[in-house]
């Protein structure tokens, strides 16, 4: 009986750990839209891009996600802190009309600037 339970608290010891490591990993890459519908809306969908509008208040922040390879076009000036999976942060301006292209990746955006700001995401899915 005694190694039944051991075995047995081993068992559901190991099944928590791998249950945290495989939430961790689904949460970076987590769709946007689904976990964040405050902040992230389609405005169109189709068999080659997703095109997301993406909206903050200052101080507001998202939850990590991740995104296919896109194209950001700003809308408006601002400041945003981008946090990356690994715990590391940057500050990053940002300049209405810029346009910039991202690899694949995980992030937790958030508004640190004084404006709201708005950006149009193009996720590529080919």
């Amino acid at each position: 009986m005694k190694n039944l339970t051991v075995a047995t608290t081993a068992f559901l010891a190991g099944a928590f750990v791998c249950g945290i490591a495989i939430y961790a990993q689904g949460a970076a890459k987590a769709d946007p839209v689904k976990i964040d519908s405050k902040h992230y809306k389609v405005e169109l969908e189709n068999d080659s891009v997703r095109v997301l509008r993406v909206s903050y208040a200052p101080g507001e922040k998202s939850v990590m996600h991740s995104h296919p390879k896109t194209l950001a076009v700003f809308l408006t000036d601002g400041t945003s802190k981008m946090t990356t999976p690994d715990g590391k942060s940057q500050e990053v301006p940002i300049k209405a009309g810029t346009v910039q292209f991202r690899e694949a990746g995980s992030h937790l955006p958030e508004n640190v600037g004084k404006a709201p700001f708005q950006v149009i995401v193009v996720e590529l899915k080919k």
